[in-house]
């Protein structure tokens, strides 16, 4: 895509930048040829993968959605601002079309005007309902694009009362410039505890769910590992060609276009607490629970829209109006490599280190057996099931280079029109996130909740779960088109996870 504005002005205000570098690395003596420095001074071609993003039926932004707890100094965001984030060399660049590499695109440092990326619009104190006032403010950003005139990412301020939060924060970021983990790491590694001013948040550690086998038994382990992998894989090749989930009225009529729909962000937060009530409980983990509670609310939900068509809607809850056999697929987000850590980004942007960086991000396909049990913690035990096979496949890891070596051979469109019919063929796409175990500040402002999402992409659903001290917010991004009552789908995921709680509660689990 073509930046708004004149290239070649925009080159004239760039090599004072320019120049600073190349004058640094004579200093430094770093040791590269002239070759490498005069490209490194042309900018950095953008990755593959980001190249994807761009696409224009892949065109993904970043929403991340903070409530604070004090109403937000603008000065004091813009002071910091300049000290963290534009440190980072993404977000201190353009994106430009390279002539002189088939239209590439490239990133060109330049000079950051910050009354550019922060937006503070009017409000009105006196509104009636903040609450949907904020969340259309954000449901219309999704309607539009960011210039490429500017680095692609904005900060918008609502100092406006909620029910949750006393004010509202909204980062908007183009996907290319990084995947959900690394990006997430980069807010939080511009926050700081609230106890403790001077120290980073710090977020729980993952333990090993999958360990290698020992001794007799791994032969049997490499053998299952590598058919899981070979079927797991023949599944992903046969959805991208041409196997599609049942149509309910959750599905996106299988859009042939781009994924360019005006979404609507509506999130609901939950008591940890209850969640490792069950995890414990049932011996499970915390990702089974919140995918077993997605499980059961969306058959509920489902449940309801079917007996909504019917002549004699009666009873939708009670009543089974399901029809059986829908085969319901989730695409999962995977992130593939470790996070870059909240620890190096913040050391990259205090003293100019380097940090891993990038779009690794795998899929996986997860199946969903939609029905409405008697027993509430089935739907916990039918997704641990499913999840425990899952892990036992490199899935996720083969798409990722399937679809790089899609890149290398035939090109960014042909790779997001392949990816594309992946998630257009299943029906729901989910993403985990896990964040801070004690309260944070952004620059010093309180944070009440965090609630990530994506906009561009082609499902009609897609959800996110994020952890927050003893909190975890479900964060719904919907086409209205397809989901015109998203908030009762929160009830229904809220309903879930008290149904299968008091279950476990009732047999004495805990």
């Amino acid at each position: 895509m073509e930046p708004v504005g004149d290239q070649d002005s925009r080159r004239q205000a760039l090599r004072p930048i320019q120049t600073k570098r190349s004058a640094a690395r004579e200093v430094e003596g770093d040791g590269k040829n002239p070759e490498d420095i005069k490209e490194e001074e042309e900018g950095e071609a953008l990755s593959p993968v980001g190249r994807i993003f761009h696409e224009t039926c892949f065109n993904v932004y970043v929403i991340a959605i903070a409530g604070c707890k004090t109403r937000i100094n603008v000065d004091v965001v813009k002071a910091n601002l300049e000290h963290t984030l534009l440190k980072h060399p993404r977000f201190s660049s353009l994106q430009v079309k390279d002539v002189k590499k088939d239209g590439g695109m490239k990133w060109v440092p330049t000079k950051v005007d910050l009354d550019k990326q922060i937006i503070i619009p009017s409000l009105h104190h006196t509104i009636s309902s903040p609450d949907k006032m904020v969340e259309d403010y954000i449901s219309n950003l999704s309607k539009t694009y960011i210039d490429y005139s500017k680095p692609l990412w904005e900060l918008h301020i609502l100092n406006i009362k909620t029910s949750d939060a006393e004010s509202v924060a909204v980062f908007r970021i183009h996907h290319s410039l990084g995947d959900g983990m690394s990006l997430m790491s980069l807010v939080l590694a511009c926050s700081r505890q609230i106890s403790n001013p001077k120290a980073l948040p710090t977020l729980p550690v993952k333990k090993t769910s999958n360990p290698d086998p020992v001794n007799s038994g791994r032969i049997w382990w490499t053998i299952r590992l590598v058919w899981n992998t070979i079927i797991d894989v023949l599944m992903f090749l046969a959805t991208t060609l041409f196997l599609k989930d049942t149509m309910t009225p959750l599905s996106n009529g299988w859009k042939k276009g781009g994924g360019h729909v005006p979404r609507r962000f509506v999130y609901r937060t939950v008591s940890l607490d209850d969640i490792k009530l069950i995890k414990n409980g049932m011996k499970t983990t915390i990702n089974d629970v919140v995918m077993g509670v997605s499980l059961a609310g969306l058959s509920r939900y489902l449940n309801r829209r079917y007996g909504e068509t019917k002549e004699d809607k009666g009873a939708t809850q009670k009543k089974n109006n399901l029809p059986k056999n829908i085969r319901l697929r989730a695409t999962v987000i995977m992130n593939i490599r470790p996070s870059p850590g909240i620890h190096a980004l913040a050391e990259m942007m205090e003293k100019g280190s380097k940090a891993k960086w990038g779009n690794w991000i795998g899929s996986m396909l997860l199946p969903f057996a939609i029905a409405l049990y008697d027993d509430p913690l089935d739907y916990v035990r039918q997704t641990k099931a499913t999840i425990d096979r899952k892990k036992h496949s490199h899935e996720a890891i083969i798409s990722y280079f399937i679809i790089k070596t899609v890149l290398k051979l035939f090109g960014a469109k042909v790779a997001a029109f392949l990816y594309h019919r992946v998630m257009n063929h299943t029906t729901i796409c989910f993403s985990n996130v896990v964040g801070p175990m004690e309260e944070i500040g952004f620059y010093g402002h309180p944070m009440a909740f965090l609630a990530p999402s994506v906009y561009g992409q082609p499902h009609g659903l897609m959800i996110h779960f994020q952890s927050y001290i003893n909190k975890m917010t479900f964060v719904l991004s919907v086409d209205e088109e397809i989901i015109p009552d998203p908030n009762r789908l929160c009830d229904d995921l809220e309903e879930s996870l008290k149904f299968i709680k008091d279950a476990v509660i009732a047999r004495g689990l805990v």
